[in-house]
């Protein structure tokens, strides 16, 4: 699993039922510690207004519910169940799902926690991008609710077991600390000795990118810091550079883009489509070398289904605006975004592409007719109303969305307004889901077109995977990085993407309270158990049991 936040350390069983009910719905569940058997755990499942607690025994050599499967890891445990529907039953034969993780509080929001990293994984990580002196804390894997320190020490990697008591934190001897944070600043200024004589200096802290979409103003706050370095910058400097040294690794051929014939179609003479992802116009004229060129890139997004979702391209030019219409019409396009205007600092940015209202305008074969005009603060909508001359049929209608408000080399002031106008964007799009991809362009294509075509990607990946999986805003932008160079230009629009999915956690918070307060979004409080036993393959004993003290 992504995360092992289901389980809850200091959570007992009427504690568990009281956060399934009002907090959860049918088939929500967390794990936590037994409280009648030491050493073995409970898991407890929402089921309708009730909720049912499973025995989890930990042998000492596997975990399994008295029966069964067994497993390494209650990890692997959990998995298994919530993978297989069916697997675990009543003793009447009735399923228990295990459909939604809920997840506790992160017990830390510094960003050297990983929550979701394997030994493994840290040792990978550590060794590949890290240096001597580099470390990161992780959720144990074979201790629930304890903590792993791995550190990089003489090219190999160290891992010291953090035990957790009553919220308590030590390393097993020595000093107790009251949370995570203070015994990592502990051991920065004090170092660890092995047993075999190895020092553990804690000087790198590698940070984690990912967090789950709840915690995203933790994560703002964290990076707001200033670092205690010579250069005093925050966190959200450091991420933006690392994303620059890695953007070093894509060397896409551009060969297109440069080739002579081609060269006066780019708004910029280095900023060029990468040939693998470059939407090739399929009309052109096969004598004529360059005729299938356009300075626009297909940007396919991280949820399923969602192949060439975008096309990022530059603002028109005199020479290439027959190209954008032809673009249009090949791709079934009914949605563009500008999200420059036409003129900026005295400088032309993009040449008008379309008509005045109630004017008609003939683009190479594309006839372009501007029917209606609405204009607010923040964009205009045009509808338009395009044909080929050389197809039959009726027109197409196309919406374009013209965002007035974000500046060159800037971002709005108000990341409500972008998240507006990206959902009255995605009103359109949706009305049809036959139609192709939303072209999106600011001057060159990639600043202002990548920050809005991120924000998009991660409110659709989390409507999508919902609210209990972790979110990566950097990886995101490296995932569209290598499908057009350079996206999300700035430090300033890699932090205006922060503040806008802060923003639209917060409303989406702000409205489930509003529902709340309804009360329509839950099941009543109802603390009524079952009574009926459960039983999985080879399982000989009931294999959960009703009472909340377990």
């Amino acid at each position: 699993m992504a995360t092992r936040r289901w389980f809850h350390a200091h959570v007992s069983g009427q504690q568990a039922e009281e956060l399934l009910i009002s907090q959860g719905q049918d088939g929500s569940f967390l794990c936590r510690p037994s409280q009648t058997v030491q050493g073995d755990f409970t898991l407890s499942v929402r089921r309708g207004p009730e909720v049912t607690h499973i025995k989890i025994q930990n042998s000492g050599d596997y975990y399994d519910l008295y029966g069964g499967e067994k497993f390494a890891t209650l990890g692997e445990l959990v998995s298994f169940y919530m993978e297989n529907p069916g697997a675990l039953r009543e003793k009447s034969g009735i399923v228990i799902e295990l459909k939604m993780p809920h997840n506790s509080e992160e017990i830390t929001a510094e960003r050297w926690y990983h929550s979701a990293l394997t030994g493994r994984e840290a040792e990978t990580l550590l060794l590949a991008k890290g240096q001597d002196g580099s470390y990161l804390v992780r959720a144990s894997v074979h201790n629930p609710g304890f903590y792993v320190l791995s550190a990089r020490v003489e090219e190999k990697v160290s891992h010291v077991i953090i035990r957790n008591k009553d919220g308590r934190f030590d390393v097993g001897g020595g000093a107790v600390f009251e949370s995570l944070t203070s015994l990592v600043e502990h051991y920065k200024k004090n170092p660890m000795v092995e047993t075999s004589g190895i020092v553990i200096t804690l000087k790198h802290p590698y940070h984690a990118t990912s967090f789950l979409p709840a915690n995203v103003g933790q994560r703002v706050s964290e990076l707001q810091k200033q670092t205690k370095d010579v250069y005093g910058k925050s966190g959200f400097w450091e991420e933006f550079e690392q994303l620059q040294q890695q953007e070093c690794k894509h060397l896409y051929s551009r060969r297109e883009g440069a080739r002579p014939e081609n060269k006066p179609k780019n708004r910029y003479k280095n900023i060029l489509p990468f040939d693998h992802t470059r939407v090739i116009l399929d009309c052109s004229d096969p004598s004529t070398v360059g005729s299938d060129y356009i300075n626009a890139n297909y940007i396919s997004g991280e949820v399923p289904g969602s192949e060439r979702k975008y096309i990022a391209t530059q603002g028109c030019m005199p020479a290439t605006v027959n190209d954008f219409w032809k673009m249009v019409w090949q791709e079934n396009t009914r949605v563009i975004v500008m999200t420059t205007n036409e003129v900026e600092r005295g400088r032309n940015k993009c040449t008008r592409y379309w008509p005045e209202k109630e004017q008609s305008i003939v683009y190479g074969k594309i006839h372009v007719y501007t029917t209606d005009e609405v204009s607010n603060v923040i964009y205009i909508q045009k509808e338009l109303l395009i044909h080929h001359e050389d197809e039959d049929g009726e027109g197409r209608v196309i919406y374009h969305f013209h965002f007035k408000a974000w500046p060159d080399h800037g971002t709005p002031q108000d990341p409500g307004a972008v998240l507006g106008y990206l959902e009255d964007v995605n009103s359109r799009q949706k009305q049809d889901e036959s139609v192709g991809p939303i072209v999106v362009h600011c001057s060159a294509g990639i600043g202002r077109t990548g920050t809005f075509i991120v924000i998009d990607m991660i409110i659709n990946l989390i409507d999508y995977q919902g609210w209990d999986e972790e979110i990566d805003i950097q990886k995101t932008i490296l995932i569209i990085r290598a499908q057009r160079s350079g996206m999300v230009q700035t430090e300033q629009q890699y932090k205006f993407v922060y503040m806008a999915i802060q923003q639209y956690v917060d409303s989406h918070h702000a409205l489930l309270k509003v529902g709340e307060n309804y009360g329509n979004l839950n099941f009543p409080a109802k603390n009524k158990g079952s009574d009926a036993g459960a039983s999985a393959a080879g399982a000989s004993e009931p294999l959960y049991s009703n009472t909340s003290g377990n």
